[in-house]
């Protein structure tokens, strides 16, 4: 029974009750309104004018702009801070609007997703101990209901004022990140940086799916004062993590982008390839022809095995017409990631570039190339494999990178991967790029073929010939045409008629049959695989 006495207030001061007793439920209700606007930019013009004047949308902007008309439900919008030190002790709603963070779960062309976007007009966009309650009751309706994650990263991380206490910092701020770790190929995770993304940020997008930034926007562990602070060491935010560091240098970021809008219309691109939850199918949309007509593709490939070429050109003669939506395109460019579609269908793609170090393998390609095979993996889409290739990189400087244990990365998700793959060698494969690129029976292909142009060795024919036949040729009468007919020679014995005569590939196509094999491979893999032996708890990363 309640027995509190009808004077005595429950949830704040007397008066404060008196006045709310005093109000009928419209007038109630007039004043919930007036409070929320109070937080939203309406009621705060002077802020979304500054967020203007930096050429940036304003957070709730940006969430309205990414999802469909009047589909976002915001959650949290009333929160207020959470002090814990004396200098936060005084803090009110009015100080830290929404606590600085906007959450909720909109829809974006249709389907659910769940969005939290920082503020950069409250306390730099710090999150602070409710901003990051309101995170982790986001995540908790993404991993119960599969709802892919967005976050919108424009501020400095942890809110330094509220950290300095270690009684709410150990109940759990890391948290956040075991929860990212739960959602982690369950459901797409994309981490956008749109401004200052030093610290906490920079902490989300290492396990992000998808890492966009705008142009002018930083990516790393600690800024500038912090390094300066720490290390005596004086650099501007770009040169420490700036687009072109991360895009070019490190990989961490996927693209960068002139400004808000093109960086929210790729998220909105990049989660139309991918399903809901990696229970869910990948979307389909209406089937394109390719852009190039495929009879053209004879002629990509140069009559000159020295030439590179650009590998895009294959694949416009292969999937539909502009579907292909690449990943880390300036990062690793000896190999192409990308998203595609076939008869409507989404895939992924890993091609060698051949104009790009002729297509050999490295460390930072493998690396690329593997979490890419894994995701796709991870949420249903099939993994096509071009393959031209020399080989891994060999050499000092590669082989204290570790290149000979980062090569195995990419067969080894091949490997671990239940959806369907198809290898396409276009020209060179070589050693064990061959296998890397998941070649003849390296992996387990649903389609492995070659092109008329291929040729399949245990390494480059010339250099092969250098140095097995090294002392014939030296004792010939004419060294270099003996070593032309070991050449040629050769060349006969690893071409694509002999490649496919003991059955190592499934066939040599005609290059403009390469997208009708796929195409129908493609729609009669539709029964699961599932790997249960041996029973073992889980494979070890190459790490």
């Amino acid at each position: 029974m309640d027995e509190t006495p009808d004077d005595v207030a429950t949830d704040g001061s007397g008066d404060d009750v008196a006045e709310r007793r005093d109000l009928d439920a419209a007038a109630l209700t007039e004043r919930l309104r007036a409070e929320r606007r109070a937080v939203s930019d309406e009621g705060r013009p002077e802020a979304v004018e500054r967020q203007h004047e930096h050429g940036k949308l304003t957070a709730r902007e940006r969430v309205a702009y990414l999802c469909d008309d009047g589909s976002f439900d915001e959650l949290g919008q009333l929160a207020a801070p959470a002090p814990t030190t004396p200098e936060t002790a005084d803090w009110e709603r009015e100080d830290a609007p929404a606590d600085g963070v906007v959450a909720g779960v909109g829809e974006v062309e249709g389907r659910p997703v769940a969005i939290a976007a920082t503020d950069f007009t409250v306390k730099g966009g710090s999150i602070g101990h409710t901003g990051g309650h309101k995170l982790e009751r986001l995540y908790d309706l993404a991993t119960d209901r599969g709802f892919p994650v967005v976050n919108l990263h424009d501020g400095g991380g942890h809110r330094i004022q509220e950290g300095l206490d270690a009684r709410p910092t150990a109940q759990g701020d890391g948290g956040l990140f075991r929860q990212q770790t739960t959602l982690s190929g369950w459901v797409p995770f994309v981490s956008a940086m749109m401004g200052p993304g030093f610290a906490a940020p920079t902490n989300f997008s290492v396990m992000a799916d998808f890492v966009p930034m705008v142009e002018g926007s930083t990516l790393g562990v600690a800024g500038p004062s912090l390094v300066e602070a720490a290390l005596g060491t004086a650099v501007s935010k770009e040169e420490l993590g700036g687009a072109d560091v991360h895009t070019v240098r490190t990989g961490m970021a996927d693209a960068a982008y002139p400004d808000d809008e093109a960086c929210l219309d790729a998220i909105t691109e990049w989660l139309s390839y991918l399903p809901r939850n990696c229970r869910r199918d990948p979307p389909a949309v209406e089937p394109r022809a390719p852009e190039r007509d495929p009879e053209a593709l004879v002629d990509v490939i140069p009559a000159d095995p020295k030439k590179g070429y650009d590998v895009r050109d294959v694949l416009a003669g292969v999937v539909d017409a502009g579907s292909v939506f690449e990943l880390k395109s300036r990062y690793a460019r000896n190999i192409v990631t990308a998203f595609a579609r076939v008869e409507g269908e989404p895939v992924g793609v890993i091609a060698n570039a051949p104009r790009v170090m002729a297509g050999t393998i490295d460390t930072d390609a493998s690396e690329k190339a593997a979490r890419f095979a894994s995701f796709c993996d991870a949420f249903g889409l099939p993994i096509l494999l071009f393959e031209d290739t020399p080989g891994v990189l060999p050499g000092p400087d590669s082989e204290a990178e570790g290149v000979a244990r980062h090569a195995g990365k990419l067969p080894f998700q091949l490997n671990r991967a239940t959806v369907p793959i198809a290898n396409v060698v276009l020209r060179r494969g070589y050693g064990f790029g061959h296998v890397a690129m998941g070649g003849g029976r390296s992996a387990r292909n649903d389609l492995t073929v070659v092109w008329a142009t291929a040729e399949v060795a245990a390494m480059g024919i010339e250099g092969a010939v250098d140095i097995a036949y090294r002392r014939e040729i030296q004792a010939a009468d004419d060294p270099e045409a003996k070593r032309e007919a070991l050449v040629r020679k050769f060349q006969d014995r690893t071409g694509a008629i002999r490649a496919a005569s003991g059955v190592g590939v499934d066939a040599a196509i005609a290059p403009d049959e390469t997208r009708g094999r796929i195409a129908r491979m493609l729609a009669r893999a539709d029964e699961e695989l599932e790997e249960d032996w041996p029973p073992k708890k889980h494979h070890i990363d190459p790490i």
